[in-house]
């Protein structure tokens, strides 16, 4: 019998599922008693979650310190996890592209609640202009748009976008476990406060250099770039991991060297090659812009955070572009 690779792989997670039940007991030995417990795919979603849930969770990050999340793809263990979880958040728009194997297997197990955290949010495509419809209209809910390698996924780097996603998060934690609800709106409203003040910073700090462009080693800061007035210059496309033509490189060069731009941006989780490739042969500076797909384990080890990464951004941004 003819058996898809759909199918294969939706029967390995299912096997691996049944295995680690059997292993972990009756129930997920991450789990605690009493409080809701979140199951988050990438490190912005379970910053927010652990801020919004507070004393009444317990947050776990499939995705370990310094690992990028482009190429990850789930465990055995990850996926009782989730099953085990009262709430599993996913970015959605693409970003997760194990998802779509993923999700009826952990929507078949009991009462997980799936959380779409980008749900709302005007995507952008992958040429950088905007889908024209607001996320999640035409989709069921828990279940993400099949948008792999068109849609811009990198939702939470802008702080403007950030504002719905934790509002997401807050209405799902309010769904699970409506007796804390002043509790979860409270810590949302700080939460919520704190990325309105980081948006002005955004606007107000890069209001000077409007339509100026920057270029980066990876097509990761389009949210960024339409809402706070800049132009993106990608070397590598939404993937990190995607090589560009020799010719593309040819063209990011001249463009560097006709239009003055002074320092290319690359980030800590992936390959720095290309990037600093270019700058040399340029002869100009390089500068780190993280997309906060994950933090490094010195990051998670010096306690940096969702803001206090991005208020480095920010200055980056700043001097690059003076």
């Amino acid at each position: 019998m003819f058996i898809s690779r759909r199918m294969a792989m939706t029967l390995s997670l299912f096997l691996g599922l049944s295995i680690a039940s059997t292993a972990c007991g009756s129930g997920n030995s991450g789990n605690v008693e009493g409080k809701v417990n979140v199951v988050t795919t990438i490190y912005p979603l379970y910053y927010f979650a652990e801020q919004i849930g507070g004393e009444q969770a317990h947050v776990t990050n499939m995705i370990a310190a310094g690992v990028e999340p482009h190429d990850w793809t789930p465990k055995s263990r990850d996926l009782s996890d989730a099953s085990n979880a009262q709430l599993f958040i996913y970015n959605g728009a693409g970003l997760e592209s194990w998802l779509n194997d993923f999700m009826p297997v952990i929507e078949s197990g009991g009462d997980v609640r799936t959380v779409e955290a980008s749900h709302g949010i005007a995507l952008i495509d992958g040429e950088g202009e905007e889908e024209g419809h607001e996320h999640g209209e035409e989709e069921e809910e828990g279940h993400s748009h099949e948008h792999e390698g068109d849609v811009d996924p990198h939702t939470w780097i802008s702080p403007r976008s950030a504002l719905a996603m934790a509002a997401n998060i807050k209405d799902a934690y309010i769904a699970v476990d409506p007796a804390h609800r002043a509790d979860y709106e409270t810590r949302y409203e700080q939460l919520n406060e704190r990325l309105k003040q980081l948006d002005a910073k955004f606007t107000d700090g890069l209001s000077p250099y409007a339509g100026r462009d920057i270029v980066v080693s990876h097509q990761a800061f389009g949210y960024l770039c339409r809402d706070y007035g800049l132009n993106q210059i990608a070397i590598m496309g939404l993937s990190p991991e995607a090589e560009p033509r020799a010719q593309d490189l040819l063209e990011i060069s001249d463009y560097v060297k006709s239009h003055g731009i002074k320092t290319i941006f690359f980030e800590e989780l992936v390959s720095d090659r290309l990037a600093k490739t270019l700058a040399n042969e340029a002869n100009i500076d390089t500068m780190v812009l993280n997309p906060l797909e994950g933090l490094t384990p010195e990051q998670e080890k010096a306690g940096d955070n969702y803001f206090s990464i991005m208020e480095r951004n920010l200055e980056n941004l700043q001097k690059a572009l003076r």
